[in-house]
């Protein structure tokens, strides 16, 4: 059971690791399109901002549930 749990931690921090990636990456994007004024690829980087924000929210909130499957 302990491992189960240490594994959930695991995960719980690879997919908020994952989130705040994809945001950085969508920050890069967004800050791209202000400068080469770009509307593309201010779109793609909110886009990614936003989904990067929700990846991290996934695995703050529902992650760590999964230790209470068993």
């Amino acid at each position: 059971m302990a491992f189960f749990n240490s594994a959930v931690g695991v995960l719980q921090t690879l997919v908020i690791a994952l989130g705040a990636g994809l945001g950085i990456w969508g920050v890069v994007n967004l800050m791209e399109g202000y400068g080469n004024d770009n509307p593309g690829a201010k779109s793609q980087g909110m886009k990614q901002l936003m989904a990067g924000g929700g990846v991290a929210l996934i695995g703050t909130t529902l992650v760590p549930l999964l230790a209470g499957l068993f």
